[in-house]
Protein backbone atom coordinates (compact mmCIF):
# COMPACT_ATOMS: atom_id res chain seq x y z
CA UNK A 1 0.00 0.00 0.00
CA UNK A 2 2.51 2.27 0.94
CA UNK A 3 4.60 1.76 -2.31
CA UNK A 4 1.60 2.89 -4.46
CA UNK A 5 1.90 6.31 -2.80
CA UNK A 6 5.63 6.40 -2.53
CA UNK A 7 5.40 5.59 -6.55
CA UNK A 8 2.90 8.15 -7.14
CA UNK A 9 5.06 10.68 -5.27
CA UNK A 10 8.16 10.05 -7.88
CA UNK A 11 5.88 11.55 -10.22
CA UNK A 12 6.10 14.97 -8.53
CA UNK A 13 8.80 17.26 -9.51
CA UNK A 14 10.84 19.88 -7.28
CA UNK A 15 10.82 23.16 -9.42
CA UNK A 16 13.97 24.06 -7.94
CA UNK A 17 15.78 20.45 -7.57
CA UNK A 18 14.56 19.09 -11.55
CA UNK A 19 14.51 16.06 -9.89
CA UNK A 20 11.21 14.28 -8.06
CA UNK A 21 10.72 14.36 -4.00
CA UNK A 22 11.56 10.58 -3.59
CA UNK A 23 14.87 10.34 -5.35
CA UNK A 24 15.96 14.18 -3.64
CA UNK A 25 14.93 12.15 -0.42
CA UNK A 26 12.26 15.18 0.95
CA UNK A 27 9.49 11.92 1.73
CA UNK A 28 9.72 10.44 5.30
CA UNK A 29 8.28 7.33 6.16
CA UNK A 30 4.71 6.42 5.02
CA UNK A 31 2.17 5.05 7.48
CA UNK A 32 -1.38 4.14 6.61
CA UNK A 33 -4.28 3.63 9.25
CA UNK A 34 -7.92 3.56 8.89
CA UNK A 35 -7.48 4.77 5.45
CA UNK A 36 -5.43 7.52 6.15
CA UNK A 37 -2.03 7.99 4.70
CA UNK A 38 0.53 9.76 6.80
CA UNK A 39 3.42 11.24 4.75
CA UNK A 40 6.38 12.97 6.50
CA UNK A 41 7.67 15.65 4.32
CA UNK A 42 11.20 17.67 4.37
CA UNK A 43 9.08 21.26 3.88
CA UNK A 44 11.27 23.74 5.73
CA UNK A 45 9.19 27.35 4.75
CA UNK A 46 6.01 27.12 5.63
CA UNK A 47 3.30 28.82 3.18
CA UNK A 48 5.87 29.26 0.65
CA UNK A 49 4.37 29.59 -2.86
CA UNK A 50 6.66 26.48 -4.22
CA UNK A 51 6.55 24.21 -0.69
CA UNK A 52 2.25 25.13 -0.72
CA UNK A 53 2.14 24.17 -4.12
CA UNK A 54 3.80 20.72 -3.17
CA UNK A 55 2.21 19.95 -0.24
CA UNK A 56 -1.11 20.20 -2.31
CA UNK A 57 0.11 17.92 -5.19
CA UNK A 58 0.86 15.37 -2.83
CA UNK A 59 -2.42 15.41 -1.68
CA UNK A 60 -3.90 15.10 -4.88
CA UNK A 61 -1.46 12.35 -5.17
CA UNK A 62 -2.18 10.41 -2.08
CA UNK A 63 -6.21 11.45 -2.88
CA UNK A 64 -5.64 9.41 -6.45
CA UNK A 65 -3.96 6.62 -4.17
CA UNK A 66 -7.87 6.31 -2.61
CA UNK A 67 -6.16 7.88 0.79
CA UNK A 68 -6.82 10.59 2.77
CA UNK A 69 -3.55 12.73 3.22
CA UNK A 70 -2.28 13.58 7.10
CA UNK A 71 0.85 15.46 6.01
CA UNK A 72 3.30 16.76 8.73
CA UNK A 73 6.80 18.16 8.79
CA UNK A 74 9.81 15.90 9.12
CA UNK A 75 13.44 18.11 8.04
CA UNK A 76 16.92 16.97 9.03
CA UNK A 77 18.99 19.27 7.77
CA UNK A 78 21.92 21.91 8.95
CA UNK A 79 20.78 25.36 8.37
CA UNK A 80 20.74 27.31 11.55
CA UNK A 81 17.02 26.60 11.95
CA UNK A 82 17.73 23.06 11.80
CA UNK A 83 20.06 23.29 14.70
CA UNK A 84 18.51 24.69 17.00
CA UNK A 85 15.11 22.80 18.06
CA UNK A 86 11.96 25.12 17.96
CA UNK A 87 13.50 27.29 15.61
CA UNK A 88 11.79 29.42 13.36
CA UNK A 89 13.35 30.92 9.76
CA UNK A 90 15.34 33.64 10.98
CA UNK A 91 15.64 36.22 8.20
CA UNK A 92 18.13 39.07 8.44
CA UNK A 93 16.84 42.77 6.76
CA UNK A 94 19.67 44.41 6.55
CA UNK A 95 21.74 47.29 4.68
CA UNK A 96 25.84 48.56 3.48
CA UNK A 97 23.95 52.18 4.78
CA UNK A 98 21.24 54.07 5.92
CA UNK A 99 18.23 56.18 4.30
CA UNK A 100 17.95 53.50 1.55
CA UNK A 101 13.93 51.88 2.87
CA UNK A 102 15.82 48.84 5.15
CA UNK A 103 12.74 49.08 7.46
CA UNK A 104 10.07 49.55 5.30
CA UNK A 105 11.03 46.47 3.58
CA UNK A 106 11.26 44.78 6.54
CA UNK A 107 8.07 45.81 7.70
CA UNK A 108 6.53 45.26 4.38
CA UNK A 109 8.09 41.45 3.58
CA UNK A 110 7.21 40.35 7.34
CA UNK A 111 3.42 41.85 7.10
CA UNK A 112 2.86 39.91 3.98
CA UNK A 113 4.25 36.89 4.99
CA UNK A 114 1.77 36.77 8.13
CA UNK A 115 -1.01 38.01 5.66
CA UNK A 116 -0.06 34.36 3.65
CA UNK A 117 -0.93 32.36 6.34
CA UNK A 118 2.23 32.19 8.36
CA UNK A 119 2.78 32.75 11.88
CA UNK A 120 6.05 36.00 11.96
CA UNK A 121 7.51 37.48 14.37
CA UNK A 122 8.74 41.47 13.89
CA UNK A 123 12.77 42.31 15.47
CA UNK A 124 13.39 45.80 14.96
CA UNK A 125 17.12 45.66 16.20
CA UNK A 126 17.99 49.29 14.46
CA UNK A 127 19.40 50.57 17.64
CA UNK A 128 20.04 54.21 16.48
CA UNK A 129 16.81 54.71 13.73
CA UNK A 130 13.96 52.03 15.68
CA UNK A 131 10.63 53.07 13.43
CA UNK A 132 9.22 50.09 12.85
CA UNK A 133 6.41 51.13 15.93
CA UNK A 134 5.84 54.28 14.02
CA UNK A 135 5.08 52.55 10.37
CA UNK A 136 3.06 50.31 12.18
CA UNK A 137 0.74 52.39 14.19
CA UNK A 138 1.97 50.74 17.19
CA UNK A 139 1.64 52.90 20.39
CA UNK A 140 0.96 50.19 23.36
CA UNK A 141 4.40 48.52 24.80
CA UNK A 142 5.01 44.98 25.64
CA UNK A 143 4.22 43.68 28.83
CA UNK A 144 6.10 41.31 31.59
CA UNK A 145 4.99 37.84 32.22
CA UNK A 146 4.73 36.40 35.83
CA UNK A 147 8.24 35.89 36.27
CA UNK A 148 9.20 39.45 35.69
CA UNK A 149 11.83 38.46 33.01
CA UNK A 150 9.98 37.44 30.34
CA UNK A 151 8.66 39.65 27.73
CA UNK A 152 5.47 39.72 25.77
CA UNK A 153 5.68 40.98 22.53
CA UNK A 154 3.12 43.45 21.01
CA UNK A 155 0.83 41.91 18.41
CA UNK A 156 -0.25 43.93 15.54
CA UNK A 157 -1.57 43.21 12.47
CA UNK A 158 -1.01 39.42 13.05
CA UNK A 159 2.34 39.67 14.09
CA UNK A 160 4.46 39.66 17.10
CA UNK A 161 6.65 42.76 17.52
CA UNK A 162 9.72 43.67 19.80
CA UNK A 163 11.92 46.96 19.01
CA UNK A 164 14.01 48.64 20.52
CA UNK A 165 12.00 51.95 20.62
CA UNK A 166 9.77 50.16 23.28
CA UNK A 167 12.63 51.18 25.44
CA UNK A 168 13.20 54.76 24.80
CA UNK A 169 11.00 57.59 24.76
CA UNK A 170 9.72 59.12 20.82
CA UNK A 171 12.05 61.69 20.69
CA UNK A 172 15.15 60.34 22.68
CA UNK A 173 18.02 59.60 20.90
CA UNK A 174 19.53 56.60 21.86
CA UNK A 175 23.29 57.14 23.52
CA UNK A 176 25.02 54.04 24.06
CA UNK A 177 28.12 52.40 23.96
CA UNK A 178 28.49 49.16 21.87
CA UNK A 179 29.06 46.99 24.84
CA UNK A 180 25.37 48.26 25.89
CA UNK A 181 24.02 48.00 22.21
CA UNK A 182 24.85 44.35 21.95
CA UNK A 183 24.06 43.39 26.25
CA UNK A 184 20.29 45.14 25.26
CA UNK A 185 20.09 43.55 21.90
CA UNK A 186 20.28 39.94 23.10
CA UNK A 187 18.61 40.44 26.18
CA UNK A 188 15.44 41.44 24.36
CA UNK A 189 16.07 38.88 21.67
CA UNK A 190 16.65 36.09 24.39
CA UNK A 191 13.92 37.13 27.06
CA UNK A 192 11.19 37.89 24.47
CA UNK A 193 8.45 34.91 24.39
CA UNK A 194 8.22 34.69 20.73
CA UNK A 195 5.95 31.88 21.08
CA UNK A 196 5.90 29.02 18.15
CA UNK A 197 7.06 31.49 14.92
CA UNK A 198 7.44 29.84 11.06
CA UNK A 199 9.75 32.92 10.47
CA UNK A 200 11.02 36.02 12.90
CA UNK A 201 12.17 38.88 10.46
CA UNK A 202 15.26 41.57 11.93
CA UNK A 203 15.75 44.73 11.27
CA UNK A 204 19.41 45.11 11.36
CA UNK A 205 20.83 48.46 11.98
CA UNK A 206 22.79 49.99 8.86
CA UNK A 207 26.22 49.06 8.14
CA UNK A 208 28.07 46.18 9.29
CA UNK A 209 29.58 46.99 13.14
CA UNK A 210 29.08 44.89 16.37
CA UNK A 211 25.47 45.76 17.02
CA UNK A 212 25.27 43.36 12.86
CA UNK A 213 27.57 41.15 14.23
CA UNK A 214 26.26 40.47 17.67
CA UNK A 215 22.81 39.39 15.88
CA UNK A 216 24.40 37.21 13.64
CA UNK A 217 26.10 35.35 16.28
CA UNK A 218 23.13 35.14 18.48
CA UNK A 219 20.08 33.81 16.35
CA UNK A 220 19.82 31.14 14.12
CA UNK A 221 19.67 33.30 10.72
CA UNK A 222 18.97 31.17 7.87
CA UNK A 223 19.44 33.76 5.40
CA UNK A 224 19.58 38.10 4.79
CA UNK A 225 17.65 40.21 2.62
CA UNK A 226 20.11 43.07 1.49
CA UNK A 227 18.49 46.25 0.51
CA UNK A 228 19.90 49.11 -1.48
CA UNK A 229 19.31 51.73 -3.99
CA UNK A 230 20.65 51.61 -7.46
CA UNK A 231 23.25 54.63 -6.93
CA UNK A 232 26.70 53.73 -6.88
CA UNK A 233 27.35 55.22 -3.22
CA UNK A 234 24.25 52.43 -2.09
CA UNK A 235 25.62 49.86 -4.38
CA UNK A 236 29.59 50.28 -2.72
CA UNK A 237 27.78 49.69 0.94
CA UNK A 238 25.74 47.35 -0.01
CA UNK A 239 28.81 45.38 -1.00
CA UNK A 240 30.45 44.66 2.09
CA UNK A 241 26.65 44.35 3.35
CA UNK A 242 26.72 41.09 1.13
CA UNK A 243 30.43 40.36 2.16
CA UNK A 244 29.38 40.51 6.15
CA UNK A 245 28.19 37.25 5.54
CA UNK A 246 31.15 35.60 4.08
CA UNK A 247 32.13 34.80 7.43
CA UNK A 248 28.73 33.50 8.70
CA UNK A 249 26.37 30.21 8.37
CA UNK A 250 23.26 32.65 6.86
CA UNK A 251 23.33 32.30 2.81
CA UNK A 252 22.14 36.01 1.45
CA UNK A 253 18.93 35.11 0.24
CA UNK A 254 18.92 37.89 -1.97
CA UNK A 255 18.81 41.81 -3.56
CA UNK A 256 15.98 44.08 -3.00
CA UNK A 257 16.27 47.31 -5.36
CA UNK A 258 14.38 49.62 -3.25
CA UNK A 259 13.49 53.58 -4.70
CA UNK A 260 14.46 51.49 -8.37
CA UNK A 261 12.16 53.87 -10.57
CA UNK A 262 9.47 56.92 -9.98
CA UNK A 263 6.37 56.45 -11.72
CA UNK A 264 4.82 59.86 -12.65
CA UNK A 265 1.36 59.66 -11.17
CA UNK A 266 0.25 62.28 -13.32
CA UNK A 267 1.49 60.85 -16.89
CA UNK A 268 2.32 57.33 -16.09
CA UNK A 269 5.70 57.63 -17.27
CA UNK A 270 8.93 55.90 -15.59
CA UNK A 271 12.19 58.31 -14.46
CA UNK A 272 15.28 56.99 -13.20
CA UNK A 273 15.56 59.45 -10.25
CA UNK A 274 19.71 57.87 -9.27
CA UNK A 275 20.45 55.53 -11.57
CA UNK A 276 18.83 52.07 -13.06
CA UNK A 277 19.59 48.39 -12.74
CA UNK A 278 21.88 48.81 -9.68
CA UNK A 279 20.37 45.84 -8.03
CA UNK A 280 20.23 44.14 -10.74
CA UNK A 281 24.18 44.20 -11.21
CA UNK A 282 25.50 43.88 -7.43
CA UNK A 283 23.18 40.65 -7.51
CA UNK A 284 24.80 39.27 -10.73
CA UNK A 285 28.33 40.43 -9.49
CA UNK A 286 27.84 37.85 -6.59
CA UNK A 287 25.53 35.58 -8.19
CA UNK A 288 22.14 36.02 -5.85
CA UNK A 289 18.86 36.55 -6.85
CA UNK A 290 17.36 39.57 -7.68
CA UNK A 291 14.05 39.67 -4.98
CA UNK A 292 12.40 42.93 -6.02
CA UNK A 293 12.50 46.18 -7.60
CA UNK A 294 10.01 48.54 -5.70
CA UNK A 295 9.75 51.74 -7.15
CA UNK A 296 9.89 55.21 -5.69
CA UNK A 297 6.53 55.34 -5.06
CA UNK A 298 4.75 58.48 -2.63
CA UNK A 299 2.17 55.98 -1.34
CA UNK A 300 4.85 53.70 0.53
CA UNK A 301 5.94 56.96 2.11
CA UNK A 302 2.84 57.75 3.10
CA UNK A 303 1.81 54.18 4.48
CA UNK A 304 5.01 54.41 6.57
CA UNK A 305 3.52 57.66 8.29
CA UNK A 306 -0.11 56.58 8.59
CA UNK A 307 1.35 53.21 10.18
CA UNK A 308 -0.50 50.76 7.85
CA UNK A 309 1.94 48.71 5.44
CA UNK A 310 1.54 49.66 2.26
CA UNK A 311 1.29 46.05 1.15
CA UNK A 312 -2.20 45.43 3.09
CA UNK A 313 -3.26 47.95 0.29
CA UNK A 314 -4.41 47.41 -3.61
CA UNK A 315 -1.78 49.15 -5.26
CA UNK A 316 0.97 48.10 -7.67
CA UNK A 317 3.62 48.68 -4.80
CA UNK A 318 1.61 46.46 -2.53
CA UNK A 319 1.66 43.59 -5.47
CA UNK A 320 5.67 44.14 -5.46
CA UNK A 321 6.10 43.44 -1.98
CA UNK A 322 3.92 40.14 -1.98
CA UNK A 323 6.36 38.84 -4.61
CA UNK A 324 9.51 39.38 -2.69
CA UNK A 325 7.97 37.96 0.35
CA UNK A 326 6.80 34.82 -1.85
CA UNK A 327 10.52 34.76 -3.06
CA UNK A 328 12.21 34.94 0.06
CA UNK A 329 9.96 32.18 1.41
CA UNK A 330 10.77 29.96 -1.60
CA UNK A 331 14.79 30.83 -0.97
CA UNK A 332 14.37 29.81 2.42
CA UNK A 333 12.50 26.58 1.57
CA UNK A 334 15.43 25.83 -0.83
CA UNK A 335 18.06 26.25 1.32
CA UNK A 336 16.57 23.75 3.36
CA UNK A 337 15.30 21.19 1.40
CA UNK A 338 18.83 21.32 -0.25
CA UNK A 339 20.45 21.03 2.83
CA UNK A 340 18.40 18.05 4.25
CA UNK A 341 18.94 16.54 1.02
CA UNK A 342 23.15 16.99 1.63
CA UNK A 343 22.86 15.72 5.18
CA UNK A 344 20.88 12.71 4.58
CA UNK A 345 23.04 11.79 1.80
CA UNK A 346 25.98 11.90 4.19
CA UNK A 347 24.36 9.63 6.52
CA UNK A 348 23.57 7.10 4.06
CA UNK A 349 26.96 7.39 2.26
CA UNK A 350 29.13 4.21 2.99
CA UNK A 351 31.83 4.58 5.84
CA UNK A 352 35.49 5.63 4.33
CA UNK A 353 38.04 2.69 3.84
Amino acid sequence: MTDDVRDRLAAIDDPRFDDNLVSLGLVGDIEIEDGVAHVPLALGAPHAPTETEIAEQVREAVREAGYEPSLSVEIDDQTPAGLVEDAPNVIAVSSGKGGVGKSTVAVNLATAMAQRGASVGLFDADVYGPNIPRMLGVHEHPGMAEDDETIIPVEHYGMKLMSIGFLVGENDPVIWRGAMVDKVLTQLYHDTDWGDLDYLVVDLPPGTGDAQLTMLQQMPVVGSVVVTTPQDVALDNARKGVRMYDDRDARVLGVVENMSTFVCPDCGSEHDVFAAGGGEKLADDYDLSLLGRIPLDPAVQQSGEDGEPVVLSDTESAALFEDVAGRVMDRVGEIRRESHRLTANARNAPPAR
